[in-house]
Order: structure tokens, then C-alpha cells, then sequence
């Protein structure tokens, strides 16, 4: 009896260090979508704000992740804000970082009730479900930074310097402190969440990083999401490209709801968000094999 019961062990141990990979659940994402809309508005320094926060650190909390508080009193043209990154960190291999971004503020606006579904919401929930699954990962070349950026939207019309408060800040502050050198990539996912998923490649972005995406997207037979044409937006993502990382912005601006009352639950989708969370795990391996070879 005693033999098969070591035998029947061996079996249950072997399967489960077979056991597959963790894999992109949209179903998780759509839920962590489903929570950012059910709090309300959003926008850098409102109570939606913080409870979007507290929510995005309990995400993280619940996987083994800490998640660390960047927080600064930004000056803006309807007064100061004070406003609030977050950032978990992945150990890897090496400490030289990669850097997956989101914002989770939501524009500001007075004359309707804006609660972001796809502009801020998508990218926030596919991020958190990538967390998810990268933290599972046995391996990892190098450490994974997750950042969840707040100010990226203006507090009026888009003008200078009333946009991407976070980014900016961040790295004022990692040129100030040094970590800049260590950072190989950024990532920006940025409105994800499209029924009619239309992702242009963004014109400033770093051609290797988009090619690899866009390459992945194909294989995976997601080029009808994943277009093969060029456009460029303003966002996230600057700031990292003037300091001279490599940076490339995943965003869908061909968006109806974009910045109206009809940017909700029944604008989006959760295949939408099974889309692009399959090509970014997919093509996140290659992203990190070009680094290594470099």
C-alpha cells in the first residue's frame, strides 16, 4: 500500500511542476475594469482618485506585490493637485528594469459624469492581470516594473505642461536619483478596451519595440486589431523618450466615447482586453531576448 501512495505523490507532484504557465485571463481584467468604473470618476486628487488607489494596491497585495507611493504636489492652471504613482516591483535575473506603465486618473470634467471605461480603466485592468501573470513566471531576465501613473490627463484643454504630470515627475525623479541607467524599456498601455479594437502604431515610438508587438500581433492573428499604420499621440511615453529610453505606446484613439458621458461598461469589451493582454505577454519574451542581446 505504502508504495502506491509514494507512487501516487510522485504523479501529483510531477503534474503540478508540469502544470501550464499562467496564462492572460480577460475575465480578471474585465473585473478590475468593472471595479475602477464602479467607483466614479477618477481624476488626480479626487476621492475616486484614492479609492481607485487603495484598490490598485490591494490588486497587487493579494498576488505578493508592495507596492511603493510616489507622491508630489503638482502645480496645475485650476491650482496645486497633489498626486500619486505607484509603483510594485517584479524581481528578475538582473536588476536592470522594464517598465509596464498605465494611468489610472480619469479626466476632469464638470458638465458630465466621466467614468473612463476605456480611458484609464482598460489599460489599469490589463496591467493588473499582467502582474498576475508575470509574477508566476519561474524566470524572469530582468525585474518588471509596474507603474501606475496618475496626471496623465489635463485638467483643461491639452496645452503645455498641463498633461502627463505623472510621467514627467517620474523621471525628474529618476534622473535625480540615478535610476534612470537601469531602465531598458517602457511600455504604456493607454485605452485598451475598445469593442472595435483599433491600435495604430504610434509614429514616436521606439521602431524596435513596435515592431515586436506589431510582429507578435500578427502571429497571433490579431493584425485586424493591431493596424498596420502610423499616427502620433501625445502621452505617457514622451518624457521616457526625451530622457533616451526606449519607449512605445499601445493605445486604441480611434474611440468614439473618447472623453464622453459614453465611455462605459458598454463601450468596451473583454475580448478587446484578452487581445492585447495575449500580445503583450506573447511579446514581452522577445522584448526581453532583443535586450539581452544588445
Amino acid at each position: 500500500m505504502r508504495p502506491l501512495i509514494l507512487a501516487l505523490a510522485w504523479l501529483a507532484s510531477a503534474a503540478a511542476s508540469a502544470r501550464a504557465p499562467e496564462v492572460f485571463d480577460s475575465t480578471r481584467a474585465w473585473e478590475h475594469l468593472r471595479q475602477q468604473v464602479a467607483i466614479g470618476p477618477r481624476p488626480a486628487g479626487s476621492a475616486g482618485n484614492l479609492k481607485n488607489r487603495a484598490y490598485i494596491t490591494r490588486t497587487l497585495a493579494a498576488i505578493g506585490l508592495k507596492t511603493v507611493e510616489q507622491s508630489w504636489e503638482a502645480t496645475t492652471p485650476i491650482g496645486p493637485i497633489k498626486m500619486v504613482n505607484l509603483i510594485a516591483t517584479i524581481p528578475g535575473q538582473r536588476p536592470d528594469r522594464i517598465i509596464l506603465a498605465s494611468h489610472f486618473d480619469t479626466k476632469l470634467f464638470r458638465e458630465f459624469r466621466f467614468v473612463g471605461a476605456s480611458d484609464g480603466a482598460s489599460s489599469t485592468a490589463t496591467l493588473l492581470e499582467m502582474a498576475r501573470v508575470i509574477k508566476a513566471r519561474r524566470q524572469l531576465p530582468f525585474t518588471i516594473e509596474l507603474l501606475f501613473l496618475d496626471g496623465e490627463e489635463a485638467t483643461g484643454e491639452w496645452h503645455d505642461p498641463d498633461h502627463t504630470y505623472g510621467s514627467r515627475h517620474y523621471v525628474a525623479v529618476a534622473r535625480q536619483t540615478g535610476t534612470l541607467k537601469s531602465l531598458q524599456a517602457m511600455i504604456l498601455l493607454d485605452m485598451v478596451g475598445d469593442r472595435q479594437l483599433n491600435i495604430r502604431r504610434e509614429a514616436t515610438s521606439t521602431p524596435w519595440l513596435t515592431d515586436i508587438i506589431w510582429n507578435t500581433a500578427r502571429r497571433l492573428g490579431h493584425q485586424a486589431s493591431f493596424i498596420n499604420e502610423s499616427m502620433a499621440v501625445e502621452d505617457d511615453h514622451m518624457h521616457f523618450l526625451k530622457a533616451g529610453i526606449p519607449s512605445v505606446d499601445i493605445i486604441d484613439l480611434d474611440y468614439p466615447a473618447w472623453h464622453t458621458a459614453q465611455d462605459t461598461l458598454e463601450a468596451v469589451s473583454a475580448r478587446s482586453l484578452q487581445t492585447v493582454g495575449d500580445v503583450m505577454m506573447a511579446a514581452l519574451p522577445d522584448i526581453e531576448a532583443r535586450l539581452l542581446k544588445h
